[in-house]
């Protein structure tokens, strides 16, 4: 790995950790595609590399300064996880046995789906 591809890959991690600290957003909508689109990696192991870079204590450091204004709820945080466990198992087992083009095309749909609700049928809050 060269010098460049270390300094990309940090600068793609600060650029999720931001936009995932501020918004909620990060790993499926930042990392993955930059992965993929400058880095060259195939969808899967972007993904894959993905899911294991969120991992506990990375997560937590945004958490505990959310927890510290009082904007977590523990209780559906706790709850929320053991769904994802569970989901991210199955998912995984899905995802890994599907071609590369049609995760991409999974992956795209998700993301125009999403950006379609945010932009016209999202409630001001």
């Amino acid at each position: 790995m060269t010098i460049g591809s270390i300094i990309g890959i940090i600068l793609i991690g600060i650029c999720a950790g931001i936009l995932s600290s501020m918004v909620g957003i990060g790993g499926g909508i930042v990392i993955v595609p930059s992965l993929v689109l400058l880095l060259g990696l195939s969808q899967h192991t972007a993904q894959g590399t993905t899911l294991a870079m969120l991992s506990f204590p990375v997560s937590l450091v945004a958490a505990m300064t959310y927890y510290k204004k009082g904007m977590v709820d523990w209780r559906v945080a706790m709850i929320l996880c053991i769904g994802f466990v569970i989901g991210g198992y199955f998912g995984s087992k899905v995802a890994v046995n599907i071609s590369p083009v049609v995760i991409k095309k999974v992956f795209a749909v998700v993301m125009i789906g999403i950006a379609v609700k945010y932009l016209f049928f999202e409630k001001n809050a």
